[in-house]
């Protein structure tokens, strides 16, 4: 497996692939890799001949009191991750590098990012669709895997792709749990053995909203309500917010309807934020 770093390079790798009559694939990524974030280069190889896994903490999707600077940078062992996973290129680039001196440009998207994580991180998504663009632009791979857990950022990447004609087919994998649950996270090393346990609490109000859909209930109010309960059962959590939004556009709904409605959840353990979600029906 080969690692780059400038943008020349990562075109001529990727332009020799496309000689040898290659499907590409995407897997952007911030590194720290996880099994989630393996699991979704698996996936790209299954469905493409030569994949492209990014590695690079994006400092414009960090807000001013987050945690760029702290983010974990593991970039041997996101080498060695990507490669036992399928990968066939790394690009990892510096950050003067990959955008321009001066840069002023940005990719935005209006709607699907106005509610939900929108309305607490400002800039956040704007930095994400911004970069993905770029991605692609520099890439132009046939297919890009985004995973599940990141709802709000796979709609608005799916609103960008759409909308700019980009001839990427965004392909989604399923959320990657813990054992006991918990969606996998990078900022999940930040949680205490206690906390990692009390973190469980948020899987367990998605299963209480799903149960309540799967016996009858189509009250966005009342499903919301038994979520947001169970949460409150565990205090150490603070929950920013838990909300049943429709699945294509996001925003709230007041009934259900079982494969198009989704429970979103975001909470603080301590300092670390942590987000989720589920299928209703």
């Amino acid at each position: 497996m080969e690692v780059v770093h400038t943008i020349p390079e990562l075109r001529a790798a990727v332009a020799r692939a496309r000689q040898a009559h290659q499907t590409v694939g995407l897997v952007p990524t911030m590194g720290c890799l996880h099994e989630g974030h393996l699991a979704l280069i698996r996936q790209a190889k299954a469905e493409a001949g030569f994949v492209v896994v990014s590695v690079f903490v994006n400092p414009t999707q960090f807000g001013p009191q987050e945690d760029f600077a702290k983010y974990p940078r593991t970039l041997a062992a996101d080498v060695a991750g990507s490669s036992a996973a399928g990968a066939d290129l790394v690009f990892a680039p510096a950050t003067e590098d990959f955008y321009a001196a001066g840069a002023s440009t940005w990719v935005e998207e209006t709607r699907v990012t106005q509610g939900l994580c929108g309305e607490f991180r400002p800039g956040h998504f704007r930095g994400v669709t911004t970069v993905v663009a770029m991605l692609f632009n520099a890439v132009q791979p046939d297919l890009a895997v985004f995973g599940r857990k990141d709802l709000q950022q796979l709609a608005a990447l799916r609103r960008m792709t759409r909308d700019l004609l980009f001839p990427v087919r965004i392909v989604v994998h399923e959320t990657v749990r813990e054992p006991n649950g918990v969606a996998l996270s990078s900022r999940n090393r930040y949680l205490s053995p206690t906390d990692f346990t009390k973190a469980t609490a948020i899987p367990a109000a998605l299963a209480v909203a799903r149960a309540l859909v799967d016996g009858g209930e189509r009250d966005a109010g009342r499903v919301r309500a038994a979520a947001v309960a169970r949460l409150a059962a565990e205090p150490a959590l603070r929950p920013q917010y838990c909300e049943v939004v429709d699945a294509l556009d996001l925003t709230p709904v007041n009934q259900v309807t079982p494969g198009r409605t989704i429970l979103a959840v975001a909470c603080h353990l301590g300092t670390t934020r942590l987000i989720d979600n589920a299928d209703l029906g």
